[in-house]
């Protein structure tokens, strides 16, 4: 997969190139109906203005307007074309105006992604905390498995995401803000529920639920196991760790996850004394892609909750 997405080439012979310069002019024109009257609206030398029109008309080659002394006026195929040049032009000052408004500082926007597992409350006591000094910005927020941000970030639509393992990649830039234990998770009548803490080799014989290949917590999962010397024998594979507990309850496997949000009935959570089982979290960004400055704003802000991003 490409690291960023194609961008769209324009053939500098196409129309789009040669007439996209006139489109205003000609529009000016059948505004007023008067060359002199657009010129002066447009500023630019009746002259100018004259020779442009009649370069449009001989590109397309097709008469726009019929012409009478200093006044003109559109043929059948100007007024068609004006309908058209219009909604062009129109559509262009939304995109202007919309951008702009997405870079100003007092009420801009932030396309932000984040890992399921901190949807629930991490990442809405971070926005809430960052509008009381902020409290117009607007937010995009996407909420997904790490690689899927990553390629967003590279495609432009995201700004920022929180996402675990801290990425390392020559495109982006990303820094380490907290980490999370992790536990494993059996259910409340295993032969392990009544232990507190266990080493992860103990579990080795057991079937494991796990996030789907992609996921970083299952990377993560399958390094911590690699580590305890075994592999494990996955009995199932889903996309949402509450999910993958609410299966634990049900007595099919264990799990290694990150604390629950609220305590899950059905379930144990035993310290893992062995390996060291966490998982780190980051905030990652396009290297070299220019901030606005409402993403500035909360880059900064992230970037100051090292250590207490998670608390």
């Amino acid at each position: 997969m490409s690291a960023t997405s194609p961008v769209a080439e324009i053939d500098p012979e196409s129309w789009a190139a040669v007439l996209t310069p006139r489109l205003a002019q000609f529009a000016g024109v059948a505004r007023h109906e008067h060359v002199t009257r657009a010129a002066g609206e447009l500023m630019v030398p009746q002259s100018t203005l004259s020779r442009a029109m009649a370069r449009l008309e001989a590109d397309l080659g097709v008469s726009l307007f019929a012409r009478r002394g200093r006044t003109v006026q559109l043929t059948p195929a100007g007024r068609r074309f004006l309908g058209s040049v219009e909604k062009a032009l129109a559509a262009v000052e939304q995109a202007a105006e919309a951008v702009r408004a997405d870079a100003d500082p007092t009420t801009g926007k932030v396309a932000f992604g984040f890992l399921h597992t901190l949807g629930s409350e991490t990442v809405p006591a971070l926005i809430r905390t960052f509008r009381v000094d902020h409290p117009k910005v607007r937010f995009a927020l996407v909420q997904n498995y790490g690689e899927a941000m990553l390629e967003r970030l590279r495609s432009g639509e995201l700004d920022l995401c929180l996402t675990s393992p801290v990425p390392d990649a020559p495109d982006l830039v990303a820094r380490r803000l907290d980490e999370q234990r992790l536990r494993l998770v059996v259910p409340e009548d295993h032969r392990l529920a009544r232990r507190k803490r266990i080493r992860l080799a103990e579990a080795a014989d057991e079937p494991f639920i796990t996030l789907e290949p992609g996921y970083g917590m299952r990377r993560i999962s399958d390094a911590l196991c690699a580590e305890a010397g075994f592999k494990p024998r996955i009995a199932f594979e889903g996309e949402e760790a509450e999910t993958l507990r609410g299966l634990v309850a049900a007595g099919l496997g264990v799990a290694l996850l990150p604390p629950p949000t609220v305590e899950r009935p059905g379930v144990r959570e035993l310290t893992v004394t062995a390996p060291r089982a966490v998982r780190e979290i980051g905030l990652a960004w396009l290297d070299g892609h220019p901030d606005t400055p409402p993403v500035a704003a909360f880059k900064s802000f992230l970037l100051s909750r090292r250590g207490q991003l998670l608390a």
